[in-house]
């Protein structure tokens, strides 16, 4: 089971770096291997949170060319809100939080899906500010902090409405913000004391690399292709916790 999680954790954090949707490989490698679904989830996020970093460190020279967001207020909202997510989870009683997981990944299969299109609906039609960006990133935040699925389409979706459109502007910010926001979760997890640490070590180092190397990796595979190996990862982890619940 430990080379599961290892080879998953790798490939999250490639995934994250590129089109995202990481946790759908180590989220259910985490179940699979014995560790109940809040624990999962809890220790997931702390496998992926160092790799998001590294992975925004590959998108450097990216990350400086942007001056569409302000970053200090787009960061700040994102780590209070991701804070407030993790909150929210150690106040979920574990029975109840198993009952939503299904649900929770079947959301987060759809949003990434159709992500982008719905992102493309909204800029056609309305112009958004800069507080309303604020506000939906603070909800996104928190829904990051509590689960994590989708999370990076959901920041993406934020700055294309934003006015963005350096693909790979948007991927170093995405996972500069994702990584920071399950960062303050990172620390709640741990007070809470939910977090199994020897499958957190392992994954973590693995993420980290696939996190990094990942920043290199995305400028050479379409990502068309990486996003339909994500979404039939999400279809295959939603029906098999549907079937399991």
């Amino acid at each position: 089971m430990l080379i599961l999680l290892i080879v998953s954790a790798f490939f999250a954090g490639v995934l994250n770096s590129v089109a995202g949707g990481g946790s759908f490989l180590t989220f259910p490698a985490l179940v699979m291997a014995g560790v109940p679904p809040l624990n999962a989830n809890a220790t997931s996020t702390v496998a992926v949170s160092p790799a998001a970093l590294a992975a925004a460190y590959g998108y450097r020279k990216e990350l400086g060319r942007i001056r569409e967001v302000r970053l200090p207020s787009f960061l700040g909202v994102s780590l209070v809100g991701g804070l407030a997510g993790a909150l929210l989870l150690l106040w979920t009683p574990s029975k109840l939080f198993e009952e939503v997981v299904p649900w929770l990944l079947l959301f987060a299969t759809v949003l990434f899906a159709f992500g982008p299109t719905i992102s493309a609906a909204i800029r056609r039609r309305w112009t958004v500010g800069h507080g309303a960006v604020l506000a939906l990133q603070f909800l996104i935040a928190i829904y990051g902090g509590y689960f994590g699925g989708g999370i990076g389409i959901l920041i993406l979706a934020t700055l294309g409405v934003f006015g963005m459109t350096d693909l790979h502007a948007m991927n170093g910010l995405k996972s500069l913000v994702s990584g920071l926001l399950n960062l303050v979760a990172v620390i709640a997890f741990i007070v809470g004391g939910v977090v199994h640490w020897p499958e957190a070590i392992a994954m973590t180092v693995a993420a980290i690399a696939g996190g990094y190397a990942g920043a290199s990796v995305a400028r050479r595979i379409p990502p068309p292709l990486l996003r339909k190996f994500v979404i039939a990862v999400g279809v295959a982890m939603t029906a098999y916790f549907f079937i399991q619940d």
